[in-house]
């Protein structure tokens, strides 16, 4: 079996502007292994959101191949990519995308649900994942009865419960303060690696780089700089704080 759970190749993603071309994503290469976690930076426009929209399965590359745990986007149908989002990849939004009229833990289990994968066990893995998120007192809690930070927190443990090959966040800490910032994504740094998922994590708060493996960072739609020693990442979280 590989350890390779995400490789980009050659990937372009083209937009028509006023008749002319311009590539969001222009030629981007690069694989995550599995227990592996990866920042995706760079200033707004830089293609990070398009990039990540790719890879979720929900939007469709003008070139170049997309494959998560060996499956090539490119040659599945539209249910087969459905199939896949659902079973391979976990995915949390800057909107969290709650159901209102469900509680903390239904939220949870209903990745469980349409994957036909809620039992028991599962059922004691929600709480246990709620709980590791600050969030055991608020099971039973509808979304509008929480924080934008704890209805963060539940759209993340939404994306992990299922244990998909792929987890993306995109700003999740964007409504959070900076304590419960630091502490979420060090979880989700942690449970990344404890589980043996591949983990992409978009965010304009670069001191949240000190809980990942490699910084990839963006400009004008091309990968410019891969940053993989804990030096060069501490380096670049550090500065980001003066």
């Amino acid at each position: 079996m590989s350890d390779i759970a995400l490789e980009v190749r050659d990937l372009v993603k083209s937009f028509s502007l006023d008749g002319a071309a311009i590539n969001a994503v222009d030629q981007v290469s690069f694989q995550v292994k599995f227990g592996e976690f990866v920042a995706l930076v760079g200033p707004s426009g830089s293609g990070k959101t398009t990039m990540l929209s790719i890879l979720a399965a929900l939007l469709t590359p003008t070139s170049g191949q997309v494959l998560i745990d060996g499956q090539d986007l490119s040659k599945m149908s539209e249910k087969e990519r459905v199939k896949l989002r659902r079973e391979k990849i976990g995915f949390t939004f800057q909107a969290n995308n709650l159901i209102p009229f469900l509680s903390a833990r239904e939220n949870v289990e209903f990745m469980l649900r349409l994957n036909g994968k809620l039992d028991h066990g599962s059922r004691i893995r929600s709480d246990e994942l709620l709980a590791r998120l600050g969030l055991g007192e608020r099971l039973h809690n509808l979304p509008a009865q929480m924080s934008g930070g704890q209805q963060q927190r539940v759209a993340i443990a939404r994306a992990l419960i299922h244990n998909p090959a792929l987890v993306l966040a995109d700003e999740p800490t964007a409504s959070l303060d900076t304590e419960r910032a630091f502490q979420v994504v060090e979880t989700f740094a942690n449970l990344i690696h404890e589980n043996g998922r591949a983990g992409i994590i978009v965010t304009h708060d670069l001191r949240m780089c000190q809980f990942v493996d490699r910084v990839l960072q963006m400009q004008d739609g091309k990968l410019v700089r891969v940053y993989e020693t804990k030096k060069e990442i501490m380096e670049l979280a550090v500065a980001a704080v003066h």
